[in-house]
């Protein structure tokens, strides 16, 4: 998976957020989402929330390290 196409799979799970999704080898991620969808959720959740976008790549592999900042809009 590329960055490009991590942004774009956020993007569509997360409309009228902002995304930010930077890799120097699309296997480790460092990966910004702000969103309404995080309102009243704790940090753990926004990152659950996130993580489940990617779970099969994860999963196997294709995905090997996700750092995640969230925020609420």
């Amino acid at each position: 998976m590329t960055a490009n196409e991590m942004l774009e799979r956020l993007k569509k799970s997360y409309p009228d957020s902002v995304v930010n999704v930077i890799s120097d080898d699309n296997v480790h991620f460092d990966v910004v989402v702000e969103s309404k969808a995080f309102t009243g959720l704790s940090r753990i959740e926004q990152h659950q929330h996130v993580m489940k976008v990617f779970d099969a790549e994860l999963k196997t592999g294709e995905v090997h390290a996700l750092s995640l900042k969230t925020k609420s809009l």
